[in-house]
């Protein structure tokens, strides 16, 4: 392999790996923000949930733990590992 094709494949795979981090630190702050009770009608947190809820859309309401924290803190948590 040439060095330019290398570098535009380590290139994109540091752009995948940034947009990733960025997305878990979305997911991690709605969690953070829950569990600090953060005021919903703020508009940064309504953006942080709505951001949250869209990433982790598949995984929001897979566990059915009775406390609501642990739903979040697993359903969101889940999405942010993945």
């Amino acid at each position: 392999m040439s060095p330019r094709t290398r570098s535009g494949s380590s290139s994109a795979g540091t752009a995948v790996a940034v947009i990733a981090d960025i997305m878990a630190a979305i997911l991690g702050l709605w969690i953070l923000m829950y569990l600090l009770d953060a005021n919903r009608a703020n508009e940064l947190v309504q953006f942080v949930h709505d951001a949250a809820n869209w990433l982790a859309g598949w995984s929001r309401d897979l566990f059915t733990f009775d406390e609501d924290w642990a739903r979040v803190v697993a359903g969101y948590g889940l999405a942010a590992v993945v």
